[in-house]
């Protein structure tokens, strides 16, 4: 085995140790802290996603392991696909450790879906200046649904939402029901007031003082809490559900889904290499997924894809730029229509104008400037054998006085002295002048040129 590869493979062994170490004793480490009660704080910011879903599972899974009091789930959502919802619900109402959602910090909301969430949870809680509701149903393009399919849609989500706010009275039934029915929203105070949560919490911290002592039911089961002095064991992200949430910002999708359709169209015109294509592919697979999971309108993939099909036409076009200007403006089309469409619903969270415009521009220069060389490639006379010969470097190999022998290259030439030359010995650096039919006009080349 070579050095390199030797090197290489033990440290991806000491590295494999390390990682199972960590996860080994990572949750020792929590445990031992203190003795004192612990709560499990997750913390879930931006639109349902499925890795936000296996995110919960995950913490609701360490949460028995670690044998917490209670798990804290910080809520921030505009909500989310219904499927989704649905899942994350279950895992709600299947944990075995009390869940609290807490809708948090101060201007958060738990909208659409996350209305449905957040009475899910054994107990529910909200920071003030919050709010709550909104959570008709739409198409998966955020377009209205049609009468039957909504009032079926509506039916199931009122169904759902009433037998979780069953035990928290009438008025917070029909407050549930309203937020799908009519779309309404309410603040902290009026959902408290309504009974549709339990607390108005500042923070995590006021919120465990305020669930000291509070009565939960557990798989049929009343429990109370102890939480008074509860540590606080905050439960991260992995790696993959970073990333995959960082798929899911549609400013990221969209300059991934430039490149790889750039990279692909540098490929396709140029082929024989396997960078810009590898590029390519891997950008486009990581955009597809993005646009898997948001709320878009795909009538705007029609434009994309127009205006690189424009751009690659523009080069063999005979009214050059034309075609470069129509590409840009259906690059900019494309994207406001794909992320910013009236038909994707206002929770969507969208892609800056100012990145749109400033891609568009940028690759609209990339490629004028690309076509400004191909035209200058193809206006340029092509020089073939003897004609490239003048002004290239070759080297003495046998001393020239009326002739000697030039290495120019991988060949060897009879050369002759320009007029006015002296002798040249072995090794000497020369400069061709002309072609004489076999035979090289050369000439010496100064030190300091050589040298520079």
């Amino acid at each position: 085995m070579k050095p390199t590869a030797h090197f290489i493979t033990l440290a991806m062994r000491w590295i494999a140790l390390l990682a199972l170490a960590l996860t080994l004793t990572a949750p020792l480490s929590v445990n031992a802290q203190s003795s004192a009660p612990q709560a499990l704080v997750l913390t879930a910011n931006g639109a349902l996603t499925p890795a936000m879903a296996e995110y919960l599972s995950r913490g609701l899974q360490t949460a028995e392991r670690m044998g917490v009091e209670v798990v804290i789930f910080q809520l921030n959502t505009p909500g989310g696909g219904v499927e989704l919802m649905n899942r994350m619900v279950q895992d709600l109402l299947d944990s075995p450790v009390p869940v609290i959602v807490y809708v948090a910090p101060r201007g958060a909301m738990a909208g659409s879906a996350g209305t449905v969430l957040t009475l899910a949870g054994h107990a529910a809680a909200m920071a003030p200046e919050t709010v709550i509701g909104a959570a008709s149903p739409v198409g998966s393009e955020g377009e209205d649904l049609g009468q039957t399919m909504e009032a079926k849609v509506k039916n199931v989500l009122k169904a759902t939402v009433r037998t979780l706010a069953e035990r928290r009275g009438a008025q917070a039934i029909q407050l549930a029901e309203e937020t799908i029915e009519t779309a309404q929203a309410v603040s902290a105070s009026e959902a408290l007031e309504a009974g549709l949560v339990d607390f108005i919490a500042s923070d995590v911290d006021d919120l465990l003082r305020q669930l000291d002592g509070f009565s939960v039911s557990l798989k049929g089961e009343q429990r109370t809490l102890s939480t008074a002095g509860a540590a606080q064991a905050p439960f991260n992200p992995s790696l993959i559900e970073q990333l995959l949430g960082i798929l899911t910002n549609p400013n990221i999708v969209f300059i991934l889904l430039n490149i790889g359709l750039l990279a692909i169209l540098i490929e396709l015109s140029s082929p024989g290499g396997w960078v810009a294509g590898f590029i390519g592919v891997v950008c486009l697979a990581l955009a597809i997924y993005g646009l898997g999971v948001l709320e878009i309108n795909y009538f705007g993939i029609i434009f994309l894809v127009t205006a690189f099909v424009l751009f690659l036409l523009d080069i063999k076009a005979p009214t050059h730029g034309a075609l470069t200007a129509a590409a840009v403006g259906s690059l900019i089309v494309g994207a406001l229509v794909l992320f910013n469409s009236p038909s994707v619903p206002n929770f969507q969270q969208r892609v800056s104008v100012p990145l749109i415009i400033g891609t568009s521009l940028i690759i609209g220069a990339m490629f004028f400037v690309v076509l400004l060389i191909a035209l200058r490639a193809q206006s340029t006379p092509r020089k073939m054998g003897a004609e490239t010969i003048p002004g290239q470097t070759g080297k003495v190999t046998s001393r020239i006085e009326r002739a000697g022998i030039v290495q120019l290259g991988g060949e060897r030439w009879t050369a002759v002295l320009a007029p006015g030359e002296e002798p040249l010995p072995v090794g000497a650096l020369v400069e061709v002048v002309e072609v004489q039919g076999l035979r090289l006009v050369v000439r010496k080349i100064p030190a300091e040129k050589s040298e520079s």
